[in-house]
């Protein structure tokens, strides 16, 4: 196999990262050898690659601080409305390349380092993934920083900063391990510490009421330091901020509560104090009502809207002098967004502030707080709502349970003159849920102290109206909308895949990057042969790229020819990996049954992280491996099928496997996935997708065509049938016997011969307890398999296909999102105008 032209080789060959007069090479050579020798080497004689990465981040971060300086100061004299987007995860992935690129220096960059002998793509490699996300729900987040920055809103980013981030997995005997990421360990160039902005946060206590008002006293204090991280916007010299809070025990931490002799321990002490950022939870769909996540979720809201009100009173038009003091103008000057229910607690957080420190009364207090925040629900999985126990809100945040009583209270009576006498209702609606153990539901909170409420797709948004929130939605109906995630194409494209970004450039100019809605442009060239065989040809580079990568770090030989089948996303029941593995070993028993039949060669590629609680999830990750070892040792199957697991996926690794994959796997139960952007990522890139009418799979059949998707399965209406009914896996076992082969070799440790029960846990889900019903669309599943094996021998209709679904792909931008949110919720209005320039005159 011929070695593809890398990335880099190919850069110089086009034109898409604005070659044209970015940057003086030699200026870039002089600054990196400047940070190369004062700044890193000094007294050491040699560099290692290391050094060479950090002396090459911080000459582009150079680049970004004139034009993050000039950002606030331009926010400061404008005084925009502010949009504060909380979250619990960032998954930023990496920041060397996704910069150069929105800053257009990617080919002096990549020039300076050829000429200085160094080798571009080596010292990308050595940045470490910000992995401070599990999945869906945290990229989304960093999405939505880059199109904000790139839509000229002045917006802020607040979490927290792990100190690890979302375990790095290995697969040992077929089994995941987790290790700790310690991302952090040779430091961070891309953040800025700003202990100047160090905030009290307050836990434990007890409350008092005085006459003149209330007190929360005796509580135990953790120092919330910030640390910020400039977001570029795509070259419009626009840099936003998010602000990730670190956790410190102030100095003076129980030293006085000890005598001498327990100095030591005092000092020891401190780090449990500082526990609060040391690690990600590491649960995706799957809440764990732990006392330490509990303090995590109030400390990231309690720093960040000190910060929001302080930002707020200091800044007036620009002038030093008038501090704004008259909060009830809030709302008109601060927008909160709350992804998922994990930052609720700002609802009572900012009630608290208002009526104990600002004195506000409780209406004006509820009026100011309703209209600045604004919830998007992520979830319609039970399992994934968000309840804690009233016992440890009263321990932990007692003035908060208090005003969490009083917001119930208020909202229950405001209920109950609506319906009187409907008791069920007033239960169903509660914030507090009374049976069992109390407990307080997040989402209630958050519905009932937002103006607004948004689900990610169509599908989920109506579902959220019509069942899960129905009670809420015919009381305030004008609170519900919708919003279908998008991703930005600055990373999802331009990024990581040039060689696909440039055809699309040549055709139809650059524009597209900043307006995807542009790509419908390509349908005039769905039957141009020239483009067709350029797609294909781009498709079948990116292919023997991930081949060869493939090959040097897993030591697996892949046929680049074979159809590349994807399905990565974290390993979940929802998500039906097993409905794949079905597949798999149908495909490989038909192959074994007819070995000289013409079959399309396909390499099936499946990997993900399981929460490492989740005993299921991680046995699947066995299961598939298992499988892999049998089908990929088999000499009659050969090249024609091959299963890997890719181990340890990531943002880093999602850019590589992406722009390579040819079908993309996206087969969840009809109505379980709220959104997903991982189909998104596929079809800008290229690939078809095989998936059920779930999530944003929805709109993507609708914005391409329903033709060029591979649809299967139940609708949500039938999964609704199915449960009233009754589902029944031994009908589907009893009748379909490829499926019953299947099942008995499992079952019969013909994966596991060594341990012939060792997935009996496996098929007792799926034969009696399968919430996800796994076997109800098997068989519409393998007939529409059939399908994409049939059309893939026709590359050049399978290329039209292709390219009617990237043309399909301008919904599905970050930026689309981004500029509806800020239109329909936060009352702002995005702008593709660039700011001066640094070096520019003001």
């Amino acid at each position: 196999m011929s070695k593809p032209l890398t990335d880099q080789e190919k850069r110089k060959q086009i034109s898409v990262r604005g070659l044209a007069g970015v940057e003086n090479v030699a200026d870039l050579k002089t600054n990196f050898n400047r940070h190369l020798h004062f700044t890193l080497v000094k007294d050491r004689n040699v560099a290692t690659k290391r050094d060479y990465y950090f002396a090459l981040a911080h000459t582009v971060r150079d680049h970004l601080v004139g034009r993050w300086i000039r950002t606030q100061q331009h926010y400061y004299e404008k005084d925009p409305k502010r949009v504060y987007y909380l979250s619990l995860e960032f998954y930023m992935g990496r920041t060397l390349q996704n910069t150069m690129v929105n800053l257009a220096l990617e080919n002096a960059c990549d020039e300076a380092i050829y000429q200085l002998g160094l080798d571009m793509e080596e010292l990308q490699d050595m940045e470490e993934d910000a992995g401070l996300g599990n999945g869906g729900l945290g990229r989304l987040a960093a999405c939505f920083l880059d199109s904000m920055a790139t839509l000229g809103l002045a917006a802020y980013g607040y979490g927290i900063r792990y100190e690890f981030g979302i375990f790095n997995q290995k697969v040992v005997n077929g089994w995941q391990v987790e290790e700790a990421d310690d991302w952090l360990r040779y430091g961070n160039p891309w953040e800025k510490a700003r202990p100047e902005y160090m905030r009290p946060v307050h836990f434990y206590g007890r409350v008092e009421h005085n006459p003149d008002g209330v007190k929360w006293v005796d509580t135990q204090v953790i120092l919330a330091l910030p640390y910020d991280t400039p977001v570029p916007g795509y070259r419009n010299n626009i840099v936003n901020t998010m602000r990730l809070w670190s956790a410190k025990a102030p100095c003076e931490f129980h030293l006085k509560d000890f005598n001498v002799g327990g100095y030591i321990q005092a000092v020891l002490d401190k780090n449990l104090a500082e526990n609060i950022s040391r690690v990600l939870y590491p649960n995706d769909n799957f809440f764990e009502g732990k006392e330490l996540r509990l303090k995590q979720e109030y400390f990231v809201v309690a720093a960040t809207l000190q910060d929001i009100i302080r930002r707020f009173k200091a800044s007036k038009f620009g002038s030093t002098e008038v501090v704004r003091m008259d909060l009830t103008t809030l709302p008109d000057k601060v927008a909160i967004q709350l992804n998922d229910t994990h930052p609720a607690l700002a609802i009572p957080e900012l009630m608290r502030i208002l009526m104990d420190d600002e004195k506000l009364s409780w209406d004006t207090a509820w009026d100011i707080t309703v209209r600045t925040c604004a919830y998007t629900n992520h979830t319609v999985l039970p399992e994934a709502l968000e309840r804690w126990p009233v016992d440890l809100f009263q321990n932990l945040l007692p003035r908060h349970l208090e005003i969490t009583y009083e917001i119930n209270r208020r909202h229950l009576e405001r209920i109950s003159a609506l319906y009187p006498g409907d008791h069920d209702r007033l239960r169903r609606m509660s914030v507090i849920e009374e049976c069992g153990q109390k407990k307080i539901n997040m989402a209630h909170l958050c519905i009932v102290g937002s103006h607004s409420v948004n689900g990610v797709a169509q599908i989920h948004s109506d579902i959220i109206k019509d069942t899960v929130f129905k009670d809420f939605y015919d009381v305030d109906p004008q609170k519900f909308q919708n919003k279908t995630n998008g991703i930005t194409p600055r990373r999802w494209l331009v990024m990581c895949n040039p060689g696909l970004a440039e055809v699309i450039a040549e055709r139809i100019g650059e524009d597209y990057i900043r307006d995807l809605s542009q790509l419908k442009s390509l349908l005039k060239f769905v039957d141009d042969d020239a483009v067709i065989q350029d797609i294909a040809k781009v498709k079948q580079e990116n292919k023997m790229k991930f081949a060869v990568l493939l090959e040097e770090q897993c030591k697996v030989k892949i046929n680049p020819n074979s159809m590349f089948d994807v399905h990565v996303k974290r390993i979940h029941e929802y998500k039906r990996q097993l409905l794949n593995c079905l597949h798999i070993i149908t495909l490989y028993n038909r192959i074994k049954k007819e070995p000289n039949k013409a079959w399309t060669p396909r390499t099936i590629m499946i990997g993900g992280k399981a929460a490492p609680g989740y005993h299921t999830a991680k046995m699947i990750i066995k299961l598939i491996t298992a499988i892999g070892e049998v089908v990929n040792n088999d000499s009659v199957v050969g090249v024609r099928l091959k299963v890997i697991f890719l181990e340890n996926y990531r943002v880093t690794l999602a850019e590589k496997v992406i722009p390579a994959a040819d079908l993309s796997e996206q087969i969840s139960t009809a109505g379980t996935e709220a959104s997903g952007t991982g189909n998104m990522k596929f079809m800008l890139n290229g690939a078809l997708t095989i998936g059920t009418m779930d999530g944003a799979n929805v709109e993507m059949a609708e914005e391409a065509g329903e033709e060029n998707l591979f649809i299967f399965g139940m609708r949500v209406k039938d999964v609704e049938a199915l449960d009233k009914k009754g589902y029944d896996a031994m009908e589907y076992y009893n009748r379909i016997p490829e499926l019953k082969q299947v099942i008995d070799q499992i079952s019969g440790g013909f994966f596991s011969p060594g341990e012939p029960d060792q997935f009996k846990d496996i098929v007792k889900m799926l034969m009696r307890h399968d919430r996800f019903k796994v076997f109800a669309d098997y068989e519409d599943y393998i007939k529409c398999q059939e399908k994409v094996s049939a059309l893939y021998k026709n590359t050049k209709e399978w290329t039209k296909m292709v390219i009617h679904n990237i043309a399909g792909c301008g919904k599905f931008s970050s930026d689309r999102t981004i500029a509806q949110y800020a239109r329909e919720i936060w009352g702002m209005e995005p702008t593709l105008e660039k700011i001066a320039a640094p070096d520019d005159p003001r």
